[in-house]
């Protein structure tokens, strides 16, 4: 199995984030299986990286070429794919993975979890979909999708797609039981 992490690449955060990404990188390889991120080496993006690797996990990352001088790509990967652009990472991680967390991070992270989630939505995949959230950052977020579920902007099911969770070994359990058999 292959869990995708989308997380911040923001040298400017808290160490905290740092460590909490670090800590999912570690449950994955844990659990037995292998990280697929966006291919960075600094920031959140680089420390999932080391503890999937540090702990045994492989570690494939997908960067576009433009992007391999600001995120650092990082070069101890297992496979390292360069890409053309966003939209070809962002297809490649999706085609590499079987279930996806997403951690705190800008506007960028959240790009990804939205496309993800409405990917699984529509039926583009049907990979578990989770949130690891320990700090709170994305509670106002959940409020705004409360106030449009509660305005019928929402769809039924669109929801419940999405394990929200508070703890790194609880988004890795999640990214397993609801292992999509391929």
């Amino acid at each position: 199995m292959k869990i995708a992490v989308y997380c911040a690449s923001s040298l400017a955060i808290d160490e905290k984030y740092i460590d909490l990404a670090y800590e999912v990188g570690t449950e994955i390889a844990r659990s037995g299986a292998d990280l697929v991120w966006g291919g960075g080496k600094t920031s959140m993006m680089g420390a999932v990286a080391r503890g999937a690797r540090e702990n045994g996990a492989d570690v494939i990352g997908v960067i576009p070429e433009r992007l391999i001088s600001v995120e650092f790509a990082d070069e101890e990967s297992t496979q390292l794919h360069i890409v053309e652009d966003m939209r070809a990472r962002k297809g490649l991680i999706e085609k590499l993975s079987h279930a996806s967390i997403t951690l705190p991070g800008g506007i960028g992270t959240l790009e990804e979890f939205f496309e993800i989630w409405v990917g699984r939505y529509l039926g583009f995949h049907s990979n578990p979909v989770v949130v690891c959230d320990p700090f709170g950052d994305y509670q106002p977020m959940r409020q705004a999708l409360n106030h449009l579920k509660s305005v019928n902007f929402m769809k039924a099911g669109q929801e419940e797609m999405v394990n929200w969770c508070s703890d790194p070994a609880t988004a890795v359990i999640s990214c397993h039981s609801n292992e999509v058999k391929l």
